[in-house]
């Protein structure tokens, strides 16, 4: 508790939050539950993509991160060239006075030091660095928490996301991978963690719940994604993407002639004309769309199917958390060494060349192990957990030190 003479601490929350991805939630939602069973007297708010969205489904205050709302739609014409320019000069200005306000503010999970989606440098990677500098400015605490990282060939984005880094006061990551490309691009990562996905903090569904005995016998759960490629493929991107939707949808076929029933997944809005696209191409009863708004949803649906495929990654941290076995329809290698973590390295298959035939060869492989691989998660999920804790435990250490000297006082003998 804190006294009547105490300050409560203020805590920021940053990042394109509640603007559709259900991944960046899902590590939103973890980071808030952390801090409500731990710090349960900090005044929290929000600078995010979504305040709206934030504020009614998170109870807690939110401000929009971008003063110009059409930040991240192309602009072509002078007027919105101008609006574009006139709001990075007044997102700086309004960065730091948010920034200034709080005591600890916080990057919850996200892929906010990567570009394997298409990603321009003046817009996230832009706003980011905005933060870490106002947090070094003002005496903030910065943490990126639990974030993931690639190398990025674009020299811009590149420079923008390492001084991001170099700023925090805090950064773990989800993978090695993540650390490794964060030292690989000169940032001194000797004191960094490396954590499980923070979305595996959050609570799952049972297994043998009534979810589970209402989905009809043999479902498979099907996550789709918009996908165009990476950040060096905007020359591809129609034909990466018409690849990507053609093998996805000859899957789904193939298993509604097997008799299987499928349910489309998504992980963002902009994943809905995906699953539009399959819906009338494979015209049959068997296949079904749900209306997922979070990632306990998604637990949800996946808990209830015999078999997982799925492309977003955070869709496949939903269903390697709930145990059911699992197939990556990966698009970068933060994919494969999740899938690897888990013990499902073997069952991974390209986006960028979905070949029908061999999807099907693979999954029927992977069926057939089924009751294994399910030990296989239940063990690592525990061993995950575990991990975890000592994510948080390490968290309150570096942003609440005064917490942790209580904690610890409570803890002596």
């Amino acid at each position: 508790m804190t006294s009547a003479d105490e300050t409560p601490v203020r805590v920021g929350v940053f990042g394109l939050l509640g603007s559709g991805n259900l991944g960046n939630d899902g590590s939103l939602e973890a980071v808030l539950g952390y801090l409500r069973a731990e710090q349960p007297e900090a005044v929290v708010d929000a600078f995010c993509g979504g305040p709206e969205v934030v504020a009614t489904r998170y109870r807690i205050p939110a401000a929009r991160l971008h003063w110009y709302r059409g930040e991240y739609r192309t602009a072509s014409r002078a007027g919105a060239i101008a609006a574009k320019g006139l709001g990075k000069l007044v997102d700086a200005v309004r960065t730091a006075a948010w920034v200034r306000r709080h005591d600890v503010v916080i990057v919850p999970g996200m892929g906010v030091l990567e570009a394997t989606l298409p990603l321009r440098p003046w817009g996230f990677p832009y706003a980011l660095l905005l933060l870490c500098a106002s947090g070094r400015l003002f005496g903030t605490r910065v943490a990126l928490v639990g974030v993931g990282a690639a190398a990025i060939g674009d020299r811009p984005t590149r420079t923008l996301v390492r001084w991001s880094a170099r700023l925090a006061t805090y950064r773990s990551y989800r993978d090695a991978l993540s650390r490794d490309a964060m030292r690989a691009m000169g940032v001194d990562t000797a004191r960094d963690e490396v954590h499980p996905d923070l979305a595996f903090a959050l609570p799952a569904p049972r297994a043998s719940g009534p979810d589970r005995l209402s989905a009809p016998p043999g479902r498979v759960c099907v996550g789709v994604m918009a996908f165009h490629g990476g950040n060096d493929d905007r020359a591809r991107a129609d034909e990466i993407h018409r690849r990507y939707l053609d093998g996805t949808t000859r899957f789904v076929r193939a298993l509604v002639e097997d008799g299987r029933p499928v349910r489309l997944l998504t992980g963002d809005e902009v994943d809905r004309p995906v699953v539009a696209a399959i819906l009338d191409a494979v015209d049959s009863p068997l296949v079904t769309a749900a209306e997922a708004a979070s990632l306990a949803d998604l637990m949800k649906e996946m808990a209830a199917a015999d078999t997982v495929v799925a492309t977003r990654y955070h869709n496949l941290v939903c269903a390697l958390k709930v145990g059911t076995p699992t197939l990556a329809l990966s698009y970068a290698a933060k994919s494969d060494v999740l899938m690897a973590q888990m013990g499902l390295g073997a069952y991974c298959h390209p986006a960028r060349e979905v070949d029908g035939d061999r999807l099907l060869e693979q999954f029927r492989a992977l069926e057939k192990r089924s009751a294994e691989l399910r030990q296989t998660l239940t063990e690592r999920n525990l061993v995950a957990a575990g991990q975890l804790d000592h994510q948080f435990t390490a968290l309150t250490a570096a942003l609440f030190p005064a917490a942790d000297h209580a904690h610890a006082l409570r803890e002596a003998p």
